[in-house]
Parts: C-alpha cells; structure tokens; sequence
C-alpha cells in the first residue's frame, strides 16, 4: 500500500472516481463498486470484498491506511477542490474507495440453511433497497433475494443508505417467478407475498403460527407485486392499517414483517 499525493488528475487510476454512474462502475474493470465512508469500507473488508483504491481527504488518510493495511493498492490524497473537482461532489465522509464485485453466490447456497429470507421483486428505488437491507439485517434475515429488475444493492445510495448492511447480508439475484418458486419449494419454504388482498391473513396470524422456513416477498412502491408473484405465493399476507391508511412504505414493511417473524 502507498499513500499518493496528487496535484493533478492525470493517473489514469483516479478513473474509478470520475464523475462514473452506477451501470459503469458496474462495467469497469472486472465490476467495481463505490464504498463512503470508512465504517462501509470496513464493513466490505470483513465481508471478504478487496478494495483497488481509496481516495482520503486530509485526516482520514491515516484510517484509509489503518482499514486497508495488507492490502497493495494506492490511497490517494489531495486538496478538497481537487477531489471534488475529481468526483462531483464534496467529500464530506472523508473518503471513498473503488471496491472490486464479488461474485454473486447461487441462491441455493443461501437458502440452504436459512429460515428466514427476504425476497424484493422489482423494488426499483436504491434508496428502499438500502433501508430494506439496514432493517432486515438487524432484525434478522438470513438472506435477501433480488428479481432481475430490481435496483442493484451495490448502488452507491443503497449502500450509503444500508449503513453498509448490504455488505454483510448474504444475497444474490434470483431468475423468473417458476425458477425461484421451484427453488422454494426444493427447500421447504412457504412464500409468503405482502400485500393488499381482501383474502389476505394478517401478520399476526400467520405470524403465530409461522413454518419453520418463511421467504417474504416485497414489491416496489406504487405498483406492488405482480400477478406472477402473487400466483407464486403459498399465502397473501397483510398488515392491518388505522386511521384509513392503506399502506406502509416498503423499506417499513419489510421490518414490521422481519420482526413479527423472527
């Protein structure tokens, strides 16, 4: 590890960190993700993920150094105008690194031994990604599953959001509904869909008497579970409402489930 002043940005390494969207960071070399702050760069080394860099602002080269220590990248620093000038943006968490994507593992891997997983069809806000992962990591979820079309948990704002738990919850992505229905079934889980049905049970009831292995399944704000989500569900499951409410925001739904269910 070398820690590396600039003046200039002509390295062509300080390419992770200019001003890239999320889909190219996922393209660039090999798939990279953006982790903020020294808490999420701790968190995805102890996961097992290998940092390429790391771009500090003043104080917190010396934690830069500190987290990556065995680790033979460069951690670059320099005035803030020029990091700033460098990224788009301030940066106010001291600093950031370009992490190298691990390998998805296969879903049957995390459904193995789980008991409790969390399916997200289609939840295509990073930001309800991000605060589903902080909730049901806390609470205790064993694994998450994605849809295709669901935002990708490595998003910058996910991750910023998770605090970084979604570098410690395993997860993967998941292919169409007969796919995972039968991958379910393979492993004794009853898939329980939330959402609003006038045959709905609600959670507390199907809470109390609970299988051993429950997968729930979240769908994006507005729109809900689709049709084959639902036609691949063992049971519709709701949360009752006061006050003429209808529905809860998805990242909270998901920690009102985890919890009743753990």
């Amino acid at each position: 590890m070398s820690v590396i002043e600039i003046s200039s940005l002509d390295d062509h390494r300080l390419a992770d960190y200019s001003h890239l969207t999320d889909v190219a960071l996922r393209k660039s070399g090999g798939g990279l993700y953006i982790a903020e702050s020294l808490l999420v760069l701790e968190r995805a080394i102890a996961a097992g993920h290998r940092p390429r860099s790391v771009l500090a602002l003043g104080s917190s080269v010396d934690d830069a150094v500190r987290a990556t220590e065995g680790f033979d990248i460069p951690v670059f620093s320099g005035p803030s105008s020029l990091l700033e000038q460098l990224t788009g943006y301030l940066l106010h968490r001291g600093l950031i690194a370009a992490m190298n994507r691990p390998p998805l593992p296969a879903a049957a891997e995390l459904l193995q031994d789980a008991r409790r997983v969390v399916i997200l069809e289609n939840v295509v806000d990073p930001t309800n990604v991000g605060a589903i992962f902080r909730s049901v990591a806390a609470i205790g979820a064993d694994a998450v599953l994605v849809t295709p079309r669901c935002s990708d948990p490595y998003y910058r704002r996910a991750i910023r959001v998770s605090m970084g738990t979604v570098l410690q919850v395993p997860w993967t992505r998941v292919g169409d509904w007969g796919e995972t229905r039968a991958l379910l079934t393979e492993f004794g889980f009853t898939l329980a869909a939330l959402a609003l049905s006038d045959t709905a049970v609600d959670l507390k009831s199907f809470a109390a008497t609970a299988p051993e292995r429950v997968a729930i399944v979240l769908g994006t704000e507005g729109e809900g579970l689709t049709a084959e989500a639902l036609e691949a569900a063992d049971t519709v499951v709701t949360i009752p409402m006061a006050h003429g409410i209808d529905s809860l925001n998805v990242a909270a739904t998901a920690a009102v489930a985890m919890y009743a269910l753990v």
